[in-house]
């Protein structure tokens, strides 16, 4: 069969694949389950920005929401607060990422912390934003050592936490997201062939930091529009470390609009749904501005890409990278170290390095209070992982048996709840559950947890799977088994690791949700996530503690499964013997 042959039969046999595949309903279910809450979100929540909510006696359509809103005396200053600590903390972590492998990925350093990337990716945001108030308050560890060495005995007065500028918050911002930048990085790099086009740099002379910054980095950055669009989105409309970390008077604009919701006068819903309208239209604007700056920066620097090698940048490219690791790898570390020493510590005065005792007081005391909210997020977490993870698979199998170049569209929707700030749409959610009757109940929370799910369960997922050599399949369909056969004794056997990283990854974004469990639980399902706030805010650390390692060790156990259980069932396989 010559080439002409084989192009006049390709339709016909995509159509055969097509038409052979059983599952080609799951795509449209899971645009069903994920974009419909998120487009009647967004409509229920643009209706009341402009008057419309006839629940609370809103009949006609009226500016007067955005009159309330322009009047707030808090307005300007959450604002900016918002767009600095959430373009700050997002272009701090891109940078902490990218100094960190140009100037370690050459070195043994980088194999050290590659095993950490995925556990801090993992662990909640509220855990982390705890554990770093521990640690950068007057009373955390770096303030004890400097009262050791120079003799204070009481903790400095400064504005460390919770600090007007909202520093604290950009730095647990740039924390956090620093793994998700390297992971996606690396995983960037994959696609581009990294090692061999290092060596073909290094043989014209460039050092490992200077090849990998001219080479790589301008073929890596297109490929992480994504990761950047949802992190920059993150940080605009965080609430749940911005409570922790954050100012308070004002607090950034997610905050402020989060308080005029739960406002006992319920007129303030209007001026609220007007600020998640603003918020949205911070975000676009945000997003439109880093892209224009991004093709200024592009080009300006083109001549010094390719001005030839630099070898004296090599030493500040390594010493860049080691910055960067102690203060993100290291301080997301360090607060998880924090969150288990103030769990178990007995008396800890100041200026004491480590208590003067240990003790189990402490998690006796909170576990009880913590058991059913334990439950409901172990149960809302698995159900939600579930659920995404079927439709996950369903949709990418389809989309394998249909090809490549016939990828369903739907798919890449899966990525708008990551793109949109939560306060946006969350308001309109709410109201949709309430005109189901699932207002309240596990089922609604657990629908508005799949909502974030099922974009992270798809982004480990569909990679993975359509790498898959596809010979195994054709052979077994060779030997008359059906698609579904195909899919359940071949296909997960030999997926089942990234399967497993995939549903841990989803249990850990369920675990971490905190407006939409209060959006769709109207404060009657109580969660590790609500339980840990209120106890971050009320002022107990042992308490508090005690919840973030709770909320920090759901995650990680998941993840552990994910790891040990396909080592554990290929330790007799003769590939993976030594």
């Amino acid at each position: 069969m010559d080439d002409a042959d084989r192009g006049r039969l390709a339709p016909a046999l995509r159509q055969l694949r097509l038409a052979e595949s059983p599952f080609g309903a799951a795509p449209a279910l899971a645009l069903v389950l994920f974009l419909g809450p998120v487009l009647s979100g967004l409509l229920g929540t643009a209706l009341p920005a402009v008057g419309w909510l006839p629940a609370l006696g809103g009949t006609a359509l009226s500016l007067e929401p955005w009159r309330q809103l322009l009047a707030a005396t808090e307005l300007p200053r959450a604002v900016a607060l918002t767009l600095v600590t959430g373009i700050l903390s997002t272009a701090l972590a891109l940078l902490a990422a990218v100094l960190l492998l140009a100037g370690l990925h050459a070195r043994p350093a980088l194999r050290l912390l590659r095993p950490c990337l995925l556990p801090l990716l993992a662990v909640p945001h509220l855990a982390v934003a705890i554990g770093l108030a521990f640690l950068l308050a007057p009373s955390g560890w770096p303030w004890r050592l400097l009262a050791t060495l120079v003799g204070w005995d009481q903790p400095p007065d400064i504005a460390t936490v919770n600090d007007p500028h909202g520093l604290a918050l950009t730095l647990g911002l740039a924390v956090k997201e620093t793994p998700f930048f390297l992971l996606a990085l690396l995983a960037a790099g994959q696609q581009v062939d990294a090692p061999r086009q290092l060596r073909l740099a290094r043989s014209l002379g460039y050092g490992p930091g200077e090849a990998w910054l001219k080479v790589l980095l301008p073929q890596l950055l297109p490929q992480i529009r994504l990761p950047v669009l949802a992190v920059l989105a993150y940080g605009l409309s965080v609430v749940d470390m911005a409570l922790v970390l954050g100012p308070s008077t004002p607090p950034p604009l997610a905050p402020l609009l989060w308080r005029w919701f739960n406002d006992p006068d319920l007129a303030m819903r209007f001026p609220a749904a007007a600020g998640g309208v603003l918020l949205l239209a911070l975000l676009a604007s945000t997003t439109l501005a880093t892209h224009a700056v991004a093709s200024v920066v592009a080009v300006r620097l083109r001549p010094p890409l390719l001005a030839g090698p630099r070898p004296s940048c090599e030493p500040w490219l390594r010493a860049g990278g080691s910055i960067a690791a102690l203060m993100t790898v290291g301080l997301g570390l360090a607060s998880l170290v924090m969150l288990l020493a103030w769990a178990f510590a007995g008396r800890w005065t100041f200026p004491m390095l480590l208590p003067e005792s240990w003790t189990l007081a402490t998690l006796a005391q909170a576990l009880p209070g913590l058991g059913r909210p334990l439950g409901t997020t172990l149960l809302l977490a698995a159900l939600s992982s579930a659920v995404a993870l079927v439709l996950v698979v369903l949709s990418v199998e389809h989309e394998a048996l249909a090809g490549r170049r016939q990828a369903t569209r739907v798919l890449r929707l899966a990525y708008l709840p990551l793109l949109v700030p939560q306060i946006a749409f969350l308001f309109g959610l709410a109201v949709l559950l309430a005109w189901l009757g699932l207002d309240g109940t596990a089922a609604g929370v657990a629908w508005a947890h799949l909502v974030f799910v099922l974009p992270y369960v798809l982004l480990m997922l569909r990679d993975p799977w359509l790498a898959l050599d596809a010979r195994y399949a054709r052979t077994a369909r060779s030997l008359g088994h059906a698609p579904l056969a195909v899919l359940m004794r071949v296909k997960l056997p030999l997926l089942l690791r990234p399967i497993l990283l995939a549903t841990a990854v989803g249990m850990a974004v369920s675990v971490a949700q905190y407006l939409p469990t209060l959006f769709a639980g109207g404060g009657r399902v109580a969660t590790l996530a609500t339980e840990t706030l209120a106890l971050a805010t009320g002022g107990d650390r042992r308490r508090a503690a005690v919840a973030g390692l709770a909320m920090a060790l759901i995650p990680l156990a998941a993840l552990a499964i994910a790891v040990a259980v396909p080592a554990w069932l290929g330790r007799h396989r003769a590939g993976l013997r030594r």
